[in-house]
């Protein structure tokens, strides 16, 4: 009786469609899987490769069915995709799966344990708390504006906004408007603590962290960006150089060639794109400040005379992101380059 050595596994919250072939490829199960059947089928299973997309719930089903002895794969949806047969199915996805596992040029996720999970989820909240503040400061804004109230941009100025709502004196707000806008108020104020609350968890476990200590010495990395390289980038030598490593966080042109001809387009922004914003964000800084006389690299100097700041920041943040490689590939801190000029 031939042997399972493949076995493509469609996620799901709870009917899972199973997909197994033997080493000459002929598939000798396909079946439909309840969640509670899952491990006892992995469980019967000799040991085997297994192929699953990383989607929701994929790290933990990967740690799971690999405690069971089993080889477990996981792989972008985007790579399973071109090998789905005519219809998208449950069907027609394990298969895929199973396809896709098995190339050699494939690439792979890796498997994160559930601390690291925790760590992500810390950021994740902090993220959405972020957007909710964001949104509930804008309404407040955009409110406060059709009574004539207007405010700048920014949360110092929504602070200023605070003030002057709970100033009993004030009789451009009537009593109505008032008491709907304190909710919005007493809402923006719980979200900032609890923010600031997420905040100091994360510089306590950045503390922590060797790596991430050795990061924060280079210029724009602070400890919130240093907290999501260490839970996105889980090994860096998975990149084989920087520029792989900048490529993956999207920072590199768009390629369209064919027939000989290269066109490079705009960035893919592909990747984390949370990583991606702060690296972004930290080039920009690094900018500012050397409009006001920091010290900066000739090339950005140069760089800024010829083009507008948004590439120079692109441009800035590609090389901080083939720096974090490097830190974590070889060790040691940032230094910074020998010829220095003030912009």
């Amino acid at each position: 009786m031939e042997k399972i050595i493949t076995v493509g596994l469609d996620l799901a919250k709870s009917i899972f469609q199973v997909h197994g072939t033997a080493e000459n490829g002929t598939v000798l199960v396909r079946r439909t899987l309840r969640r509670s059947q899952v491990l006892p089928f992995f469980r019967s299973l000799p040991a085997c490769l297994v192929g699953m997309e990383a989607c929701a719930s994929a790290h933990h089903w990967a740690r799971e069915i690999a405690a069971l002895g089993h080889s477990v794969r996981m792989m972008p949806p985007a790579y399973v995709k071109p090998y789905v047969k005519r219809n998208k199915t449950d069907v027609a996805d394990a298969e895929a799966i199973c396809e896709a596992v098995t190339r050699p040029t494939m690439r792979f996720v890796p498997v994160k344990t559930a601390e690291q999970q925790a760590a992500s989820m810390i950021l994740r909240t902090r993220e959405m708390l972020m957007r909710q503040r964001s949104q509930t400061a804008n309404a407040l804004r955009a409110h406060m504006a059709e009574l004539g109230i207007i405010a700048g941009t920014g949360m110092a100025s929504i602070a200023k906004l605070l003030v002057l709502l709970r100033d009993e004196k004030d009789n451009r707000i009537p009593g109505a408007a008032r008491f709907a806008l304190i909710l919005f108020a007493e809402q923006i104020e719980l979200l900032t603590t609890r923010i600031e609350k997420l905040d100091r968890e994360i510089l306590v476990a950045v503390r922590k962290d060797p790596d991430a200590r050795r990061l924060m010495s280079i210029p724009g990395v602070g400890p919130l960006f240093a907290a999501t390289v260490r839970t996105s980038v889980l090994d860096a030598r998975n990149f084989a150089t920087a520029r792989d490593f900048a490529a993956w966080t999207g920072l590199t042109p768009r390629a369209q060639s064919s027939g000989g001809k290269e066109r490079l387009g705009a960035i893919s922004k592909r990747g984390n794109r949370q990583l991606r914003t702060l690296l972004i964000v930290g080039a920009t800084s690094i900018i500012k400040l050397a409009k006001r006389g920091l010290k900066v690299p000739l090339w950005i100097r140069t760089m800024l005379q010829r083009r507008p700041v948004k590439v120079v920041s692109v441009a800035l943040a590609n090389k901080m992101a083939r720096t974090i490689w490097a830190l974590l590939v070889r060790g040691g801190i940032y230094q910074a380059p020998a010829a220095m000029l003030k912009t």
